[in-house]
């Protein structure tokens, strides 16, 4: 069956499994401080491969050091990277975690340090109650939201609950590079309208929430800013807080940091206020690898490869997005062999590959960069079996299993 690596400390190498495997950087470092190097290749006892992804650490840790330097906070984004068995080593690094939703925030509070900063786009009263008990900042979609929810708000403050209150913005301004992934696409549902805000809107509220960036470098953010500072700066002398969400890529090697610590100092100035960043992908971007097998190879006009891997369970992204994940020592030239999942939808399909060695039955393949947005989405579709998750350290080369599953977890998601 499918299986993850992550990256943790153990004695001993498991046995290569049947099926894909994600492996995640995790060596006493934060996932963002892993770069990709050469591969090691283990065998295990019947001789098919595992190739794993070495780590080398950069020189600075990226998020810690823009949080130090700039004298902001940095949450992870738990709809991104929700490997909570690295709770404590992202804990190191971090300020806390944001969540979606009452799960995301019960796994924040039960399993990271730091704060919790929840945003949905609606909230159930019941779930509401709950949230604000384990939330140190809950954000809300507009302020008819707030107006709405007051007596569940009051109901917790009566009771000693102690929290922020947020309010999400739409700046209306596009920077996506995908429409369906930019928060200010027209008729956007994530946040109220930037130029729709009022005084009255802000009664009650401490924070502003702004999140329109999906895998940006620094530009997008400062023109962003520019886009939403005429509306923004009349009302900070009431809040507390501003936060900047996600999106921001900054442990890509070609990302402007020093730029981006200049920018949040300068608006940390001009605002007075506590700022706050939101990085997902960036905890654990190129920490992973999915690493599978090649079960059956046909020829239909060319070279089409069945494997344990689906695209469709283990990759939604590769048919949402969509995206070719990058595939370990892929092959300049050569034939190409079309690679397709298990499941019986005919678009289960990962893409046209020069597979390293030629593609035969039995042979293992590797997808780099998949430990974000990865098993936060895999789902069972067609009883395709979940990828076991393992953790490796670098460092010392030891491998642990964090988790596999079974027919059973298959089955109990089912009437």
């Amino acid at each position: 069956m499918p299986v993850y690596f992550g990256l943790q400390m153990n004695k001993h190498r498991p046995q290569a499994q049947r099926g894909p495997v994600i492996v995640v950087a995790g060596d006493g470092q934060p996932l963002q401080a892993i770069e990709r190097r050469a591969p090691h290749v283990l065998h295990d006892e019947v001789g098919r491969a595992v190739a794993l992804v070495e780590g080398e650490d950069l020189d600075d840790l990226i998020l810690a050091d823009i949080r130090d330097r700039a004298g902001i906070k940095v949450l992870g984004a738990l709809k991104a990277f929700s490997m909570w068995s690295l709770g404590p080593v992202l804990g190191e690094y971090l300020d806390g975690v944001c969540a979606s939703g009452i799960y995301e925030a019960r796994l924040g509070r039960e399993e990271y340090k730091g704060e919790v900063a929840t945003y949905c786009a609606a909230y159930k009263p019941d779930d509401l109650a709950e949230i604000l008990k384990i939330s140190d900042h809950v954000i809300f979609n507009n302020p008819g939201q707030i107006a709405r929810m007051k007596p569940v708000i009051d109901a917790a403050r009566s009771n000693g609950v102690n929290f922020d209150i947020g309010l999400r913005l739409n700046p209306l301004h596009p920077e996506g590079e995908v429409p369906k992934y930019d928060p200010s696409q027209p008729h956007s549902r994530l946040g109220f309208p930037v130029d729709q805000l009022r005084p009255e809107h802000l009664e009650g509220v401490d924070g502003l929430h702004v999140h329109n960036l999906c895998e940006q470098d620094f530009l997008p953010l400062e023109r962003t800013w520019k886009a939403i500072e005429p509306f923004v700066m009349p009302h900070v002398g009431g809040l507390k807080w501003l936060n900047f969400g996600g999106g921001h890529h900054v442990t890509r090697a070609d990302y402007q940091i020093d730029d981006l610590v200049a920018f949040l100092r300068k608006i940390k100035a001009q605002t007075g206020l506590e700022l706050y960043i939101e990085p997902g992908e960036a905890m654990a971007l190129d920490a992973g690898i999915l690493i599978g097998e090649i079960l059956d190879v046909i020829d239909n006009g060319m070279p089409v490869a069945i494997t344990d891997i689906s695209a469709t369970c283990h990759m939604p992204d590769v048919i949402e997005a969509p995206y070719r994940p990058a595939m370990l020592h892929e092959r300049d030239d050569g034939p190409l062999t079309r690679l397709g999942g298990p499941s019986c939808l005919a678009g289960d399909i990962i893409g046209d590959y020069r597979v390293p060695g030629g593609a035969e039955p039995g042979a293992r393949i590797a997808f780099l960069d998949q430990a974000h947005y990865s098993m936060v989405k895999t789902n069972t579709f067609n009883g395709v079996p979940l990828p076991a998750i393992w953790l490796w350290n670098s460092d010392t080369d030891q491998l642990t299993e964090i988790r596999s599953f079974s027919y059973e977890d298959f089955k109990t998601r089912l009437s």
